[in-house]
């Protein structure tokens, strides 16, 4: 969830250097969290699979649906009102209220761009994931399922270079199952795993994984010299590789106990997710308003401080929130059961 946020939160979205140094650091400081879009999948999987083998698909659909549509659409709710105050006052200040499209015509609009263009999509991703993985629950165990997937999710890849549909990630519905089905599969055969980390030296996966980051950053770069706008696709092949590699480390590292402690990430993450993205757009502003921060001006290392430093407000504040929420019978607007 940190590097989700983080990744939320550059600065470097969209911003081109002329000299190429500066442009192989920004690339280097966007690809260094890019595995945690895969991974969260993985993740998602590995956690998820005693309850696919322990409930109906039909009863599991329901426990999950109940537990986080309802915290999605309060949160999805208060961003689509927000964003719609905030219209209205930009264009009060600016003398344009005259212009607004009306409300009826407005609304919709807005509804569309904060569930397919925030990330409020990924929750419905996920479900639509794992309700196919639930369609086809006989075929879950099986290799040949999950080649399919895999080759699924590669015509996403190779999309990105022949441009047979939009590359937005709201498109690339199935191009995620694959992983989802991995962390499934792995938590079926975790013995087996056990067993192949504990015999890989540490020193070679963090060696393995280095070298994986330098080829998803040549493609981020080579994708940025043909011309490309999503230089920072999570389906890139290099990223899926470093994705995979990374998530392998984690694995190898294990609980870090201090930090697991201090975040509780089971309790807080999904609320963190549904929060942060309102932070990010109206609590944030408002308290950097009087810095006058052009983010366009910055150079790549004011633009990378500029990244952390929003970072640690926006997770601080929207881990905060969480925290008291956890407190009330509110809690279940962050999807805890009361």
């Amino acid at each position: 969830m940190i590097g989700i946020v983080f990744e939320h939160c550059s600065a470097l979205w969209g911003i081109t250097y002329n000299n190429v140094s500066h442009t192989l650091i920004e690339i280097g400081a966007m690809q260094f969290f890019k595995f945690v879009s895969i991974a969260f999948f993985i993740i998602g999987g590995f956690l998820i699979n005693h309850k696919f083998t322990e409930n109906t698909p039909a009863q599991y659909l329901k426990n999950r649906l109940s537990n986080t549509i309802a915290p999605w659409t309060f949160w999805l709710t208060i961003l689509i009102i927000l964003d719609l105050i905030n219209i209205h006052i930009i264009a009060r200040k600016h003398g344009r209220l005259a212009t607004l499209p009306p409300f009826w015509e407005l609304l919709p609009q807005e509804i569309y761009h904060s569930v397919f263009f925030t990330s409020f999509w990924f929750v419905l991703n996920f479900l639509i994931c794992i309700t196919v993985l639930l369609i086809f629950k006989r075929y879950l165990y099986s290799i040949w399922f999950g080649v399919f997937w895999g080759l699924v999710s590669l015509s996403y890849s190779l999309n990105l270079y022949h441009g047979w549909i939009a590359t937005e990630h709201s498109l690339a519905l199935f191009g995620f199952i694959v992983y989802l089905w991995l962390g499934v599969y792995m938590n079926k055969h975790y013995d087996k795993i056990v067993v192949f980390i504990k015999e890989v030296s540490l020193n070679k996966l963090i060696l393995l994984n280095i070298v994986l980051f330098l080829l998803a950053v040549g493609e981020a770069y080579y994708r940025s010299v043909l011309g490309f706008e999503d230089w920072y696709n999570t389906l890139r092949v290099t990223n899926i590789l470093y994705s995979l590699g990374m998530f392998i480390l984690m694995l190898k590292i294990g609980k870090i106990n201090w930090l697991n402690n201090a975040l509780k990430p089971r309790q807080t993450t999904f609320g963190i997710y549904l929060l942060h993205m309102i932070v990010f757009l109206h609590i944030f502003p408002e308290l950097f308003r009087r810095f006058h921060v052009e983010e366009a001006k910055l150079d790549v290392f004011e633009a990378i401080g500029y990244s952390i430093v929003r970072f640690a407000i926006v997770y601080g504040i929207s881990f905060l929130i969480v925290k008291l929420f956890m407190l009330t019978r509110l809690k279940v607007l962050i999807g805890i059961k009361s």
